[in-house]
């Protein structure tokens, strides 16, 4: 664990939390573990993300509306979002899991590296309080905010799905394509493709925002306005 806490840049006062927070069920009922799994971890550590998160951008983003404003949180605190800021930390290898979910591919599931990321945060809070959760938590939420058309979130992947959708025989997808870079700095490079030809191309710094981007090259080609 010690490992996980130079990747995280917290050091735990109480080791404990930071066990509890990376067993998951299946571990916790394999080893009857006394207090149960990171259920409730990740419970308060939603909460304590929701607030930071919500804090964050009503201070910063004072020019977006009350409706703006909670699409705006809802990317950043989604399960899909969680599970790339969990894989940036590989915190997939630091989960305890039961014997069939290892071997089921349990540490590249997006929920259990979500809920475990949330656990993560609660976890943060408890030992050290809401302003080392803060610092944690912005860490990667201020990285997500900076790639997002100069602070001004714009879902390019649910415009262009609006748009195809108006064909039901259409079919979209997003495919990684390339991968370079050592671990703490890779870029990532995802095309969309529609009925397998591709029609737009990304890269970033994660895998989601790769896919906006392409999304994005997709809109502009189409002739719509980004």
């Amino acid at each position: 664990m010690q490992t996980l806490e130079q990747k995280i840049g917290y050091t735990f006062k109480n080791k404990e939390l930071l066990f509890r927070a990376m067993s998951h069920s299946s571990y916790a009922n394999e080893a009857r573990l006394p207090g149960g799994s990171n259920e409730r971890l990740e419970f308060l550590g939603d909460a304590v993300l929701s607030i930071v998160v919500s804090e964050h951008i009503f201070r910063d983003y004072t020019h977006l509306p009350e409706g703006e404003l909670t699409k705006l949180r809802a990317s950043l605190v989604c399960e899909r979002s969680l599970c790339e800021f969990a894989k940036e930390i590989n915190l997939g290898s630091f989960i305890m899991l039961g014997k069939g979910e290892q071997m089921t591919g349990g540490r590249e599931r997006p929920s259990i590296l979500a809920d475990a990321f949330e656990a993560l945060i609660a976890a943060i809070f408890l030992d050290g309080g809401m302003a080392e959760a803060s610092k944690f938590v912005l860490r990667f939420v201020d990285r997500e905010l900076a790639a997002h058309n100069q602070g001004v979130f714009i879902d390019y992947k649910t415009t262009l799905q609006e748009i195809i959708q108006k064909n039901p025989e259409e079919r979209v997808e997003y495919i990684l394509v390339g991968e370079d870079g050592p671990d703490h700095n890779k870029q990532f490079t995802v095309e969309v493709r529609l009925n397998n030809n591709c029609i737009g191309r990304g890269t970033a710094r994660s895998k989601k925002n790769a896919e906006q981007q392409a999304a994005k090259e997709a809109l502009s080609l189409m002739g719509e306005e980004v």
